[in-house]
């Protein structure tokens, strides 16, 4: 008996049955098909005969990411030439391994002659079908000519005033710097920025930072000119030239489908390298992962994440803008060409063991014969039988043009002055048998002069900070000492140390200590951006603010035991301001702000104006204050010369500023006093208006027009005559300023 199901009595419609889970196991999916497979543009164009040697090398060259073969490349061959079209199909194993050479290898170089460039075949299917894509060339439409903004209109102010940024609140505003007046503001918006503000090296552009990227803002009329996507973008680098920008996040880029910004090669990147004038991306770079150990007390499974502080800028530019670089600690420095972004010579700067660098501010000769290139300083730590060294490199030379052996070595820093003339290695030291005993020696590398000499000066404590004055041979260092036995709070004094050269008629002398001030809580350095002036503050410390106001300059009287020394130290004045948080030079070095912000205490938020003596100009408490920035100025246009000029006539020039000066105070009340003014003219028309109807009317009755006039006679022949007496009822003094 046959099965029941096999029953052909049964009626039944074919239409009625439902193939859709078979149809869903055994459809044929041509994209998930072909994710496999890589469009390889780039190749030369060989001969037949030449073909299986051109697939061998492309092979290894892309089995560095995945796993593929001879048999699955597809090169196709020219029926006219018999040669090679310049592409391949290639196969992969797995669709990770196809998007893993998009990523790595699209844009490589594959020989001098050539560079390969990699796309999933599905994109090429997605985007290249018939209809995506018009065939039909159009020329593109020129849009008619815009003039645009000055971007540094600011500059041709006639009182020649600086411009600063306050953000306060949910407001960010700029505004006009009036000395002891309340400053004149020139834009102030609400909810400028969601994170902070920034200016651009020479103050061209206001950066505001958002949660999906980076705006620029300038010109009068204050307008975004650029903006770039970064999603939850922390923070960001100029180029000295303002040309590039480097924008990083502490959480990785997913790129979503569709961006037209972010590409496949973004995935996973944390910096991002733009072209500020055409907002073009030129690269993007992952975050180098750290080989240190977590701390004994942090290990096993149940350990909390560290969090890393981050050393910021981790991309360092040359002075010109047309390197930059980055250290990969222990291992190279990588450094890249602008605007190509390739690395120099196509090859990292192998140096074992490295910790940091740092780039010359400005090319500075000893050999004018030489050619001009830039210097990067680095140095490693001891390692093996292999002592600590700190060596200067020429770029793009990679030449090793001075090295100095460090022994017994904690750590170092690397201090530039900024011009290029000096460079000076803090290096801590522990002594030979007792590791946690440290000290500081100074090793002053003379750029200037011939073959690179060294000048060591030893510091028997630890140096926390340390300054150079701008554009001079000075500097300011303070060094903490041991903690103070049986102390309530276990905080160290701090002594501060000024030093420069000894006079010579030719050239620098040996660096010299003028003096040291003793038991002080001070730990920042401040040097005006044109030198001889310095503040010396306690800043983020519960043991003070004290702030000092020192002159390198002072034209007084010098000591005796400074006769030989190219400084005249004296201080000038000194101030406090609680919770000081932020200490903030102008660009001309005539004022000084500073600022205490809600982001580092939360008591008496607000911004103190100090002139460069020390003396207080102006006072504002701020609710919810939160950034004082003074706009930078770029370089000036002068020459040398013309700058010479101008300082041989600065007294005459001072006169023509006193003037000024003494009008703007003047004219500082200019309102309040043109406002009693007037009510002063009003009131004697309404009294002489008065009086000429008082003279009328006694006119009328016969009376004498003025009342000290009026006599009569009296029964007794008494002359009695009326006198008019003024009472002051009441009276005040209001001072002007």
């Amino acid at each position: 008996m046959a099965p029941q199901y096999l029953d052909t009595d049964d009626n039944f419609d074919e239409d009625d049955i439902d193939y859709s889970d078979l149809r869903e196991q055994y459809e044929v999916r041509l994209e998930e098909g072909l994710d496999t497979f890589v469009v390889i543009d780039g190749l030369p164009v060989v001969t037949e005969a030449l073909k299986p040697k051109l697939v061998k090398f492309l092979v290894k060259k892309l089995s560095e990411v995945g796993r593929t073969n001879a048999d699955a490349v597809f090169m196709p061959i020219s029926d006219e030439t018999k040669k090679t079209e310049g592409y391949a199909f290639v196969e992969y194993e797995t669709p990770e391994q196809a998007m893993a050479a998009c990523k790595k290898l699209n844009g490589v170089a594959l020989d001098r002659s050539h560079t390969i460039y990699i796309n999933k075949l599905t994109d090429i299917e997605r985007y290249g079908r018939e209809g995506r894509i018009d065939e039909t060339y159009h020329p593109p439409e020129v849009e008619p000519f815009v003039e645009q903004e000055h971007l540094r209109s600011w500059l041709g102010d006639p009182n020649a005033r600086d411009q600063f940024i306050l953000y306060r609140g949910d407001m960010v505003g700029v505004f006009w710097n009036k000395k002891k007046d309340q400053p004149e503001p020139v834009v102030d918006r609400s909810h400028w920025t969601e994170s902070f503000v920034q200016w651009s090296p020479l103050g061209t552009f206001l950066t505001s930072i958002h949660q999906l990227g980076v705006q620029l803002w300038g010109g009068p009329s204050w307008k975004r000119i650029m903006r770039f996507y970064h999603p939850y973008v922390n923070l960001i680098d100029f180029s000295p030239d303002e040309k590039y920008l480097v924008t990083w996040s502490n959480k990785p880029i997913s790129v979503v489908e569709g961006n037209i910004t972010l590409g496949p090669e973004e995935e996973g990147k944390q910096f991002l390298i733009w072209d500020i004038k055409t907002g073009t991306l030129l690269r993007s770079f992952a975050a180098i992962e750290s080989n240190e150990p977590p701390p004994e007390e942090q290990k096993g499974e149940k350990a909390a994440p560290v969090r890393k502080k981050i050393h910021w800028p981790i991309f360092k530019w040359s002075p010109d803008s047309k390197y930059v670089a980055r250290v990969r600690p222990g291992q190279s420095i990588d450094v890249y060409e602008i605007p190509g972004m390739g690395l120099l010579d196509k090859k990292a700067i192998r140096i074992d063991g490295v910790v940091d660098f740092e780039w010359s501010p400005a090319v500075v000769l000893a050999d004018k014969k030489k050619n001009q290139q830039q210097l990067l300083c680095y140095w490693t730590p001891e390692m093996d039988n292999q002592t600590a060294r700190v060596s200067l490199m020429n770029i793009p030379s990679k030449e090793v043009i001075r090295t100095r052996n460090l022994f017994n070595v904690t750590d170092c820093r690397l201090h530039w002055q900024n011009e290029g003339k000096y460079l000076c290695v803090k290096v801590d030291r522990h002594a030979k048998t007792n590791k946690k005993s440290t000290f500081t020696n100074l090793e002053f590398f003379r750029i200037a002069e011939k073959d690179i000499p060294v000048e060591v000066v030893e510091i028997k404590e630890t140096v926390i900070n340390f300054a150079w004055e701008p554009k001079g041979d000075r500097f300011v260092l303070i060094t903490s000492g041991e903690p103070i036995q049986g102390a309530a709070v276990q905080t160290p004094k701090t002594a501060v140390s000024f030093y420069c050269p000894e006079k010579l008629k030719t050239g620098v002398g040996k660096f010299k200590l003028i003096r040291t001030i003793e038991k002080r809580n001070s730990n920042a350095i401040y040097w005006s951006p044109k030198g001889r002036f310095v503040v010396v503050a306690t800043v983020h410390s519960q043991q003070g603010s004290d702030l000092e106001f020192w002159d390198f300059d002072f034209e007084g009287e010098k000591k005796e035991s400074e006769k030989d020394l190219t400084a005249n130290l004296q201080l000038m004045g000194t101030a406090d301001h609680y919770g000081i948080t932020d200490v903030e030079w102008d660009p001309t070095g005539r004022y000084v702000v500073t600022s205490v912000s809600m982001w580092k205490h939360i008591m008496e938020n607000g911004y103190h104006l100090w002139d460069f003596k020390g003396a207080s100009l102006l006072e504002e408490h701020i609710d919810r204050f939160k950034q004082f920035l003074w706009r930078p100025r770029p370089p000036a246009m002068l020459s040398k010369e013309e700058q010479k000029n101008i300082r041989k006539k600065l007294r005459e020039y001072s006169k023509i500023f006193d003037e000024e000066d003494l009008y703007e105070q003047e004219s500082a009340n200019k309102e309040v006093i043109e406002k009693r003014k007037r009510q002063l003219d009003e009131w004697l028309a309404w009294r002489e208006k008065v009086e000429r109807q008082l003279r009328e009317e006694r006119k009328e009755r016969g009376l004498p027009e003025e009342p000290m006039e009026e006599t009569w006679v009296g029964e007794e022949g008494d002359t009695v005559v009326e006198e008019i007496r003024e009472e002051v009822i009441s009276e005040h003094e209001e001072e002007v300023q």
